[in-house]
């Protein structure tokens, strides 16, 4: 499949993510075009990319002033300290507002690599380089940027577009399972809330999908931009129906505060537990049918990622995710706003379905027997 450019554009933005295989020498060209007075490059650089990626990049951008920033990128190292600590080394290399960030990893090198950029001196221009197949079909499109905190997850940053969003699929080659899983999480996540025939098409694909075949790939991370963008282009800034893109997240993101962000447990299998425990929800709430629940987690078992959800059988691990779900960024009282399914394809609306501690406590039986 060529190479795919996909155009986000509203009274706020205006940027392409370009998709495809061994495209990093779009970036010099375009750099030149959309920074025209950039002299200075920062890197933010994830230190689990490989290290070729870092000598292509030098090459095609040789004619700039480089500095590269490196980032062990983890849950923990998402936070206001190693903002800081990039603020301060663009401030000593006398950084200034027509100069570019480049962020190169994962969602949470995107996210920070973001968050600098949005407040370095009120703003430096940013490019979004993503590595994995989670950033390139998620937290690259849409402009949230941030950090956690000891609160919680993504509960300090801003919504900041970037310049372009670069991704090569050639970086996904050297992904372990796990981070394809990782990113298969919220492909999946993009067809249930949206497109049943994209759903239907990931029945009989997501082996090839997971197994890195390129057509797929890029079709699938072209597929999920799309819907991602329907929904960015309607809420910019996530005061309404933006968040339908948190179907699964509120329990995810309760999962993964709850392990401390153990890394032992990935974003994306958070999101695969979410999403099958707010399914659950669903039926329980009569807003979904037992079969809309029964073929989601079919293609659970087929492709081997049953494990993800099967651990929330046991009752008691659900009622300790509750402590956790009060600070999801989507709650504006003290209920819980949950995101529920009617069917694939199609969710409630946010603020709809607003649930209190305590009746989440009399759900917990029923959510952990189906």
């Amino acid at each position: 499949m060529k190479k795919q450019e996909i155009k986000l554009k509203n009274s706020n933005f205006n940027y392409s993510i370009i998709i495809g295989e061994n495209i990093l020498g779009e970036l010099s060209k375009r750099v030149k075009l959309l920074c025209p007075k950039t002299k200075k490059i920062a890197f933010i650089f994830d230190k689990n990319v490989p290290v070729k990626f870092k000598m292509i990049l030098k090459n095609k951008l040789k004619n700039y002033e480089l500095t590269f920033l490196y980032f062990s990128a983890n849950e923990k190292t998402k936070s206001l300290k190693y903002v800081n600590l990039f603020l301060e080394k663009l401030l000593a290399k006398e950084f200034n507002r027509t100069d570019l960030i480049i962020g190169v990893g994962g969602g949470i090198t995107g996210d920070v690599s973001g968050f600098v950029a949005s407040i370095f001196k009120r703003g430096l221009n940013f490019i979004n380089v993503p590595t994995t197949l989670l950033a390139q079909v998620d937290s690259a499109v849409g402009g949230k940027t941030g950090v956690n905190s000891n609160y919680g997850k993504n509960l300090i940053g801003s919504f900041y577009q970037p310049k372009l969003v670069i991704s090569d699929t050639a970086f996904i080659k050297s992904l372990p399972r796990k981070e394809m899983v990782c990113g298969y999480a919220e492909i999946l996540k993009h067809s249930i809330i949206k497109d049943r025939n994209f759903f239907n098409w990931l029945k009989l694909n997501t082996k090839f999908l997971l197994s890195k075949e390129k057509d797929k790939l890029i079709f699938a991370i072209k597929k999920s931009c799309l819907i991602k963008k329907y929904f960015v282009n309607k809420d910019v800034n996530e005061k309404n129906l933006r968040m339908v893109l948190n179907f699964g997240h509120t329990f995810a993101h309760a999962i993964e505060a709850k392990n401390n962000y153990f890394k032992n447990i990935t974003h994306g299998e958070a999101v695969l537990s979410g999403m099958v425990l707010a399914t659950r929800l669903s039926v329980i709430r009569k807003v979904c049918s037992r079969d809309t629940m029964k073929e989601i987690e079919n293609i659970y078992l087929t492709n081997n990622l049953s494990y993800t959800y099967k651990k929330f059988s046991n009752q008691n691990l659900i009622k300790d995710l509750l402590p956790f779900l009060k600070n999801d960024k989507k709650n504006d009282d003290k209920k819980i706003n949950f995101i529920l399914l009617k069917k694939i394809g199609k969710t409630t609306l946010p603020s709809k379905n607003k649930i209190s501690i305590n009746q989440l406590r009399k759900y917990g039986k029923a959510i952990s027997q189906y």
